[in-house]
């Protein structure tokens, strides 16, 4: 066996996966009211952007080869409902309008679509008086915000508050109101991890009364209702869905890429990006090697895209090869 692994190039010809710079997706944070970016404790490398900035990390990706983007918004104001989600002056909003402006269809600009970063109390919907999440009533918030990230010039909108029918909710009111080419990317297996912790620090989201999402999330523990809920979203108008996080479900990766006719994207989420950047600041890995490896696992358990904070990074890499 050892015939075939004995160079680089020989390893390069018989290799399984290749990982290359189209199957990296940028996650962007843009801020309100700041003046100049600002560093994310937690998330070394990665920054709360301003709209001057964003646009300028933008370019920076389409020079690097990055297909596509994501962007999260962190507004000045929050409240019960969310309202900052879906105003068309919002953060975001402003954001897709300059960020098309600028690079046109150079790179695909995706939005993240939720209420967590706009509410008060932290969740990805409306809550009841009980405290509870009330599904129904969130799916017409969602509409809206769609609409408005459509309106905007998102190319495509990221529904991740695993709200039953938010798929639907959302290609109704893009169809009706014209927005047929919008596509959807469904964060469509989400698990109620302890992996979000830095990400939660860069849009400044705290959940009410110590709670959490363990009623609407998925359950760590489970992976066959993964592919109920993936069905489900495909079902309902699902262009693309995704697996979050990535690398303690790589085997629902694998499972999902195998069930569905979509592509399958996966999440390299905040917390799995720190703890590489952690251990690589006290010597203990080298960062670089562990970033390439983590990857090029989610792409070999079938993701066909993969969200990372380390896009940018990787890119180079991969570019300097």
């Amino acid at each position: 066996m050892q015939r075939l692994r004995r160079t680089s190039a020989l390893r390069r010809l018989v290799a399984e996966t290749t990982l290359s710079v189209d199957d990296l997706v940028a996650p962007l944070f843009v801020r309100e009211a700041i003046d100049s970016p600002e560093p994310i404790s937690s998330l070394p490398g990665v920054f709360q952007h301003t709209l001057g900035s964003v646009v300028v990390e933008a370019r920076r990706l389409v020079g690097l080869g990055v297909p596509a983007l994501i962007l999260f918004g962190v507004p000045e104001r929050k409240d019960a409902t969310g309202s900052g989600a879906s105003d068309p002056d919002g953060i975001v909003q402003r954001a897709l309008s300059a960020i098309r402006s600028a690079v046109g269809g150079e790179i695909v600009v995706m939005a993240d679509l939720c209420l967590d970063e706009y509410t008060d109390h932290g969740h990805c919907g409306l809550v009841r008086r009980d405290g509870r999440v009330d599904n129904d009533a969130t799916l017409s918030r969602y509409a809206e915000v769609a609409l408005a990230q459509a309106a905007a010039g998102a190319e495509v909108v990221a529904p991740s508050g695993m709200m039953d029918g938010q798929v639907a909710a959302i290609r109704g009111a893009l169809d009706g109101a014209g927005y047929s080419e919008t596509a959807i990317l469904a964060y469509a297996a989400k698990y109620a991890s302890a992996l979000y912790g830095p990400f939660r620090e860069a849009v400044a989201v705290s959940i009410a009364d110590g709670g959490d999402r363990r009623g609407y999330q998925q359950d760590p523990r489970n992976a066959r209702e993964s592919l109920l809920e993936v069905s489900l979203d495909v079902a309902e108008g699902a262009d693309m869905v995704m697996v979050k996080p990535a690398l303690a479900y790589l085997d629902v990766i694998s499972a999902v890429s195998r069930a569905v006719p979509v592509p399958v994207g996966a999440y390299h989420v905040s917390g799995e990006y720190a703890m590489v950047k952690a251990a690589a600041e006290r010597g203990w890995i080298d960062g670089a090697a562990v970033a390439l490896e983590h990857l090029g696992a989610i792409k070999r358990a079938g993701a066909s895209f993969i969200l990372t904070y380390f896009a940018a990074e990787v890119a180079e890499v991969i570019g300097d090869r």
